[in-house]
């Protein structure tokens, strides 16, 4: 799935990119699975900007996407791959045996007229779940829980994967997409492939506009500020910003410094990600 470069026929086409799947499918949403969303705008409940350079998306339908993945030892079959406004990732929808449907991530190597099964008996194929003591050393997976349970929380985003590196007692050695390695239960399920839609970084949104219709608002540069506004402001012209080392606008060290703190660190995690 590459993605498809346009002529410069004005601006807004000059040097954008999209995916050729992603523009190709125009299937409808399931509506049993779908719901509205309402954006906060970045905003708390008392309406003050918490996160900045948020506002102004697309009106979107939130798809309920089975990240528990509990149809234990029911097949199912894959009814279309589908576009989803909430993640980079793709999401397939499935239609069980039991008359069910549900959504769920889309796994690399995913056709129409597939079938997935899920539970401790299913078989090591692209976009089975099962637990990880089912699963030999070297096997890639996705959306994998850190609590029996409670339903995928890593590797979901479009393109990432993960590896089982070694097994001991009831701890499986996880390689994570960050280079983190970090120990998980082997109760936890995982689905097993790398998840689809892998050129999502070839894409280019080629104007402002794009942007902002991802609910993403501009930014502006500290230094072209005032004082008042940042600690980077204020100067004649153009003028350095006057510290030895960037800050953020509320003069915390902005490059560098480790912002999580000590009662986060997590004994289970045997080596960090890196740093960039």
């Amino acid at each position: 799935m590459a993605a498809r470069s346009y002529a410069t026929y004005n601006g807004g086409t000059r040097n954008q990119g999209i995916l050729n799947m992603i523009r190709g499918k125009k299937n409808k949403p399931c509506k049993i699975l779908t719901y509205g969303k309402t954006s906060q705008n970045g905003r708390n409940h008392a309406g003050i900007i918490t996160s900045r350079h948020r506002g102004g998306a697309h009106k979107r339908l939130y798809r309920k996407i089975d990240f528990l993945r509990n149809k234990s030892d029911i097949a199912g079959r894959v009814a279309s791959v589908e576009y989803d406004p909430n993640r980079n990732a793709l999401i397939c929808l499935v239609n069980y045996t039991d008359g069910e449907k549900r959504y769920m991530l889309h796994a690399r190597g995913i056709k129409i007229g597939d079938v997935i099964t899920s539970g401790p008996s299913a078989s090591i194929s692209t976009g089975n779940t099962l637990p990880l003591t089912k699963m030999p050393l070297g096997t890639i997976i996705h959306n994998i829980e850190l609590k029996y349970g409670r339903g995928g929380q890593l590797v979901r985003a479009a393109g990432a994967v993960a590896k089982i590196v070694a097994k001991e007692g009831k701890l499986a050695t996880l390689r994570l997409p960050s280079s983190e390695i970090r120990l998980v239960p082997q109760n936890c399920f995982a689905s097993v492939g790398r998840l689809g839609n892998i050129d999502i970084n070839s894409k280019d949104l080629g104007k402002a506009g794009s942007k902002r219709w991802l609910g993403k608002r501009p930014k502006v540069r500290g230094s072209a500020m005032n004082p008042v506004d940042h600690p980077h402001g204020g100067g004649e012209g153009r003028t350095s910003i006057g510290r030895k080392q960037p800050v953020t606008p509320w003069g915390h060290v902005a490059l560098g410094k480790r912002s999580r703190r000590k009662k986060c660190r997590n004994s289970l995690i045997l080596r960090r990600r890196k740093s960039f």
